[in-house]
Formats: C-alpha cells, sequence, structure tokens
C-alpha cells in the first residue's frame, strides 16, 4: 500500500459547509444574495472566445482595476483562485516546523489547515463577546510565532473593530511577525473603516491585507482573491502560486466587477436592509445576534438542543444553515442573507421552533 506522508495522514480534510440536496436553498455558504454586475457578466461572457488561450498569470486588467479603485501599487497586488490560495501560499513561505501561527477563538478556520499542512502549530488568541481582542492576541504571543492572522469583520460572527485597533496591534507586534488582515468581508463595513489606512500598514513592510471578490462582488464561483503584500513578501509567495491560477473569464469577469463599485455597493445597501431586518427579527423572539458587518448572521440559541431542533426544523422546510460546532459555537448557527422571502421563511420556521 502507498502511504502518504505521516502528517497529511493525520489530517482531516477541510470541512465544506453541508449543501442539502437538490430542493434545497443554501443558507450556509456566504453567497451573495445578488446576481454579479450585468458588466461582469458580459466581461465574462466574452473572454470565453479566448479559451482556447492559457490566462495571463500577471493578471494585468484585474490589477489595474483594482490598483485604481483603492490606489494601491498594482506590483503589490497578488492574486489567487479565491482568497485561500493566497492563504495557502502564504503559511508555505513563512511557516514550518516548529512555528506557530496564531489565529483567535472564531477566526477562518482554513489557516488552521493550511498551517497543518506545513506541520506549523495553529493556536487561538481568546476572543471577547465574539470580537477580536488586541490584548489577548498580544498576551498569546510566544517566541514561535511567526504569522498573526486576523479576520475583520470577523467568520462566523460578524463582528467588527477599528482600524485604530489594528494600527495598534501592529505596532504593538515585534517586527519579525507578520500580520496577515483578511477582510472578505470588507465591502459591508468600508464605509465605517477607511480601507486606505489598513493598506498603509502594508508599507511597512510586515502586513499582508487579503480580500475577494466572492462576497460583496457576487463571484464565488468565479474563484478571485486578492491581496496587498510587501514586495519582499509578494516575492516568495508568487514562487507558490499557480502560474495560470484564474482564467481568463474569471478574470475579465473579476476586472469588470471591481469597475462596477455603484453595483457593488447596492448589493451591499440591499443586503445590509434583509440582513438588519432578519437579525431584529431574531432578536425579537430571544436570540442572541451579534451586529453584524458581514453578509450573514450568527444565531446563538439558548442551548445546543435548541440549535439542534433549529437545524432540524430548517432542513425539513428545504432550508440549510451552517451549524458552527466546528468552531466551539455548537449552540450556533450562522445564516447567509438571502432574498428577503427567504429570510421570511426562515423566521417563521425559527418562530415555530422557539414558541
Amino acid at each position: 500500500m502507498i502511504k502518504p506522508v505521516p502528517h497529511v495522514a493525520a489530517m482531516g480534510a477541510y470541512a465544506l459547509a453541508d449543501l442539502g440536496g437538490a430542493e434545497t436553498i443554501s443558507l450556509a455558504q456566504n453567497e451573495s444574495a445578488f446576481p454579479a454586475s450585468p458588466a461582469a457578466i458580459a466581461a465574462g461572457q466574452a473572454a470565453m472566445a479566448e479559451l482556447p488561450l492559457y490566462p495571463d498569470p500577471e493578471w494585468p486588467d484585474l490589477r489595474a482595476a483594482i490598483s485604481k479603485i483603492y490606489e494601491l501599487e498594482p506590483d503589490m497586488i497578488l492574486c489567487g483562485a479565491g482568497s485561500m490560495e493566497l492563504i495557502g501560499c502564504l503559511i508555505r513561505a513563512y511557516a514550518g516546523v516548529g512555528d506557530r501561527v496564531l489565529g483567535t477563538d472564531y477566526g477562518y478556520a482554513f489557516v488552521s489547515s493550511a498551517a497543518a499542512q506545513v506541520q506549523a502549530d495553529y493556536v487561538k488568541a481568546r476572543e471577547v463577546d465574539l470580537t477580536v481582542s488586541v490584548g489577548d492576541i498580544l498576551a498569546a504571543l510566544t517566541p514561535e510565532t511567526r504569522i498573526v492572522f486576523v479576520c475583520n469583520p470577523g467568520n462566523p460572527t460578524g463582528t467588527l473593530i477599528s482600524n485604530a485597533e489594528i494600527i495598534s496591534l501592529r505596532e504593538a507586534l515585534p517586527a519579525h511577525i507578520m500580520l496577515v488582515v483578511d477582510q472578505a468581508y470588507a465591502e459591508f463595513s468600508d464605509a465605517a473603516n477607511d480601507p486606505a489606512q489598513i493598506f498603509a500598514l502594508v508599507d511597512r513592510g510586515d502586513t499582508v491585507v487579503m480580500r475577494t471578490l466572492s462576497k460583496a462582488y457576487g463571484l464565488a464561483g468565479a474563484r478571485v482573491g486578492w491581496g496587498y503584500f510587501p514586495p519582499a513578501i509578494a516575492n516568495e509567495v508568487r514562487k507558490l502560486l499557480n502560474p495560470n491560477n484564474i482564467s481568463i473569464a474569471s478574470q475579465a469577469a473579476a476586472a469588470a466587477a471591481m469597475r462596477d463599485q455603484d453595483h457593488m455597493r447596492d448589493v451591499v445597501a440591499k443586503t445590509a436592509v434583509i440582513r438588519d431586518q432578519f437579525a431584529s427579527d431574531c432578536r425579537a423572539m430571544g436570540l442572541h445576534v451579534p451586529h453584524s458587518h458581514t453578509n450573514f448572521v450568527l444565531l446563538r440559541f439558548a442551548s445546543t438542543e435548541q440549535a439542534q431542533a433549529a437545524d432540524q426544523a430548517l432542513r425539513d422546510q428545504n432550508l440549510l444553515m451552517r451549524g458552527m460546532g466546528g468552531y466551539g459555537l455548537s449552540g450556533c448557527l450562522r445564516a447567509t442573507i438571502c432574498e428577503a422571502q427567504v429570510m421570511d421563511r426562515a423566521r417563521e420556521v425559527l418562530k415555530g421552533v422557539l414558541t
């Protein structure tokens, strides 16, 4: 029998959401409730004529669109097949056996999987009230810590800390520790947190900022993420990226979506209205729902048993939320915001369980 290397054999597969059956409406994947920009769809369709060719490994048009929107240096932008690819390559480049990657209680779970792939230790700093705590991150540092990951806004909590707190964390971290700020949902919070302040940290040479087009831009199926990297770090990460990682159609759609900021902001605004109404309704039913700065809400029930009963009742109506047991939140479900009528159906099912 051919055997894998021991540390891979000991790993569990990354846990994906249960998508249910063909009739199921998923509220589990944090996908956009609304379609991508018509300009993005048209650009992706037009690019299909170029499929006999390999995609440009420099992502020139996409880089140009991103850099213009955020006033960034194009050469410091790396694009990946979702931000997952960038996170995996970053950890492979900068962590290994005996090193520590530090996240938080409810940070993005894929970081743990990426650390396990290189036999680095993944540890978690405590969050306070389901919110990142700078003080607890600093208290969790050890001489072995190489990378600190902060998900802001948080997933699966939806909570947000201010730019000032991120900046204070960077200033307090030793210079040899890399800070990675995962902003997969930042378009939903940019109005409160000026993105330029966080991108400016990259100029220090010790900070990376990650974003994606899977959420607010409605391009989860295109698999496009991007990050802003100090040049020295970008050079190392680039060695590990698949050189043809984003298809021609996906690059074209992503560049057009980035240029259609009006559409993105409209999606964010419409999603927030539905989100806040659903959250308010759930609080009125007695659930604890942290204020969300994303396209989902976290629902905390009175007990694990009540959360399980709600999960089953939703499934019985072909609605599927994401169980949070893998995050140590067995009494919680995470609900992606969908169209208003879907959220109305979910609310009625939850009302039936809670009453």
